[in-house]
């Protein structure tokens, strides 16, 4: 079954700006449904304004607009006026679903709150992003990987705290309603009735933290800024130079990989070194171990290492620049490509990432 029919019939509508709520639109556009798009008159999502420098300043979307706004229908409204206010509650009664992430209040404001709407509506879905449980602050994804605990952990001891370079938040909490709405689905095909999906960034950052906060919780270790190291495994996170300047990186989790490992690249007394013959150990003297494997890294060339590496089941990767990485045909793939009203052709990563298979009924 393709992924584009999974969903044919099924109307969305996207009251949802910047990252987060789109993000679902996008997701729902891709596997086949009719995604409508509402923006308010006056400037529409605001990201169509985020240009870097070089980008076209006559066209009216941006490259971060486009991350998210791949296949949509798009309708621009004013919900304070009355007109536009009916027409878009006209286009919600023929949704299955409808996706918000509105500021603290402003669905009260706009007369859209999600209880009313369930009430007038009974088997439409609604998702909702908010910022937090309960507060009225302005939500923005390097403010929640600050207040979270994200930060705290990413970068180093020299460059303090560093917010990842993708609003991860935002992202973490669309994947969060997607899964939700999905539930959703599956229930209203028991019940025909719709349902109420709620997430917030706040909760959704928190769900990130995995082992980190279990080290926490269970041992009372706080996590610190180690860059890429993995703070349970070594050499886990460490970044070598090969012979011709490229960087690598491995990912070793088992003694057998680590035994692999030392065989590849031709120190296979290092095994049997009591400082390193346990995970525990490599930890201990993981930066003793790091100058040791640079040697030997650095003696031999990219491609050498990694076809060696990838023989031997050895987990290991070239550190690669976005260019080098779209250069591969596996992640052209997963390139979309949409033709704008100017002609031009504006292209996205995907956000679905699976492939799906129907069982033939015998």
């Amino acid at each position: 079954m393709e992924r584009r029919k999974i969903f044919k019939g099924l109307r969305v509508v996207e009251l949802a700006s910047v990252l987060a709520g789109p993000a679902v639109g996008m997701f729902f556009a891709e596997l086949g449904a009719e995604v409508i798009k509402v923006e308010n008159k006056s400037g529409g999502d605001l990201t169509r304004r985020w240009k870097q420098t070089g980008e076209d300043p006559t066209s009216d979307t941006s490259s971060y607009y486009h991350a998210v706004n791949w296949n949509k229908k798009v309708l621009f409204f004013d919900l304070l006026n009355q007109h536009d206010y009916n027409e878009v509650l006209q286009l919600i009664a023929t949704a299955d679903i409808l996706i918000s992430n509105f500021k603290a209040g402003d669905d009260v404001k706009l007369n859209l709150v999600s209880v009313d709407l369930a009430k007038k509506f009974p088997s439409l879905i609604i998702g909702e992003i908010a910022g937090y449980t309960d507060s009225t602050k302005v939500a923005f994804d390097a403010v929640l990987q600050a207040e979270t605990g994200l930060m705290s952990i990413n970068g180093t001891s020299d460059s303090g705290p560093l917010k990842l370079p993708i609003a991860f938040v935002d992202l973490f909490a669309a994947h969060q309603l997607k899964e939700g709405l999905l539930v959703a689905i599956l229930q209203k095909t028991k019940t025909g009735l719709g349902s109420i999906v709620k997430t917030n960034l706040y909760d959704a950052a928190l769900s990130s933290l995995a082992n980190q906060a279990s080290n926490w919780l269970n041992n009372k270790i706080i996590p610190t800024p180690q860059g890429s190291l993995h703070p349970n495994i070594a050499p886990y996170g460490e970044v070598f130079i090969t012979s011709d300047d490229k960087d690598v990186l491995l990912a070793i989790g088992t003694d057998l990989q680590f035994n692999a490992l030392c065989e590849v690249i031709d120190i296979p007394v290092v095994c049997t070194d009591f400082d390193f013959s346990t995970n525990d150990l490599r930890l201990i003297n993981r930066v003793q171990l790091k100058l040791i494997l640079q040697m030997a890294i650095s003696k031999v060339n990219c491609l050498q290492f990694l076809t060696a590496c990838e023989r031997y089941k050895i987990p290991a990767g070239k550190i690669n620049r976005i260019d080098e990485v779209f250069d591969n045909p596996d992640a052209q793939r997963m390139i979309l490509n949409q033709t704008e009203f100017d002609n031009s052709i504006s292209k996205r990563v995907a956000t679905v990432a699976f492939d799906i298979v129907i069982n033939v009924k015998e």
